[in-house]
């Protein structure tokens, strides 16, 4: 059965009440975002989620799958308790919560159930924010995540849908990640953060997800035996491996939001771009929503 928050925080979430006790809108923002295993958020947004927690603000990351497929030589529930444990780690690492769903690697499907999983993590979360893969990508749990976090956009709403979770009273901004696929469209970065000054940490929560980054992922690019035994050695090919160019795209909009001067020095970014399934926000609405803009 899916886990709910006490009632007491969720009749906080429903009055528009931070868990803190503040009425209304305060300066603190509540940031969720969702990946279908438990290093995918780290790798999209891990960086912005350093520069939130810094600021302040709430951020939790919630694996929707609890990777128990993803290892050469592991598997199954064994695998899933070594990943919960490398979330909690990364989660610690960065200064916010994670979460890792019940749900079986490499068997996510769009599901009602499932769908209201993500639907009452985002209502319990009194999400500001909300983060996703977009729904066309390479792994079919990717894929069905963002669709599954696209069908959660207008029902987090919606009173009668998880009616065991009060609905929000408004809707939140839900931004996809960035990703390189071209078909059917190809992203577009309505937002770019620059997060040089949170790289390092973004790759020490990528360096507690070991039997991903320096086990399963090399194993399936055919580069494990480039990979340092050395722990010291082998995050720092990490960080490199993790460097990866700017694309023009991002890199013009890093000149829309910090001035041409500033986005030329920028060596690490991440983007999101805006869903049209929820609130849709001006321009002022996303610097207000991202402060580390200002």
């Amino acid at each position: 059965m899916d886990r709910l928050l006490p009632f007491a925080l969720i009749s906080l979430a429903m009055s528009g009440q931070t868990a803190s006790g503040q009425a209304g809108q305060t300066a603190k923002l509540r940031v969720i975002a969702f990946g279908a295993h438990p290093d995918d958020c780290d790798i999209r947004a891990g960086g912005t989620a350093a520069k939130f927690a810094a600021m302040g603000h709430a951020v939790k990351f919630v694996s929707v799958t609890n990777g128990d497929a993803g290892h050469q030589t592991e598997g199954g529930g064994a695998l899933a308790k070594r990943r919960r444990a490398e979330a909690k780690e990364s989660g610690f690492r960065l200064g916010i919560e994670y979460e890792v769903l019940d749900n079986h690697d490499g068997e996510l499907l769009p599901s009602l159930d499932v769908r209201h999983q993500v639907i009452r993590r985002i209502r319990q979360w009194n999400a500001d924010i909300v983060l996703a893969p977009r729904p066309n990508d390479y792994h079919p749990d990717h894929r069905y995540t963002g669709v599954l976090v696209q069908d959660a956009a207008y029902m987090v709403v919606v009173p009668n849908v998880a009616p065991d979770t009060p609905p929000l009273r408004k809707n939140p901004v839900f931004l996809y990640y960035e990703d390189h696929f071209q078909k059917p469209a190809p992203f577009r970065p309505d937002v770019a953060i620059s997060i040089d000054e949170t790289f390092a940490k973004k790759v020490d929560a990528l360096d507690a997800h070991v039997s991903q980054v320096y086990e399963w992922l090399p194993w399936v690019d055919g580069k494990l035996d480039e990979v340092p035994k050395d722990v010291v050695e082998r995050k720092k090919w990490l960080a490199d491996t993790r460097s990866r160019p700017i694309s023009p795209a991002v890199r013009a909009a890093l000149e829309k939001w910090y001035g041409a001067e500033r986005a030329g020095k920028v060596r690490h970014a991440e983007a999101f771009e805006v869903c049209e399934y929820g609130r849709r926000p001006s321009g002022e609405d996303l610097r207000n929503l991202f402060p580390m803009l200002k």
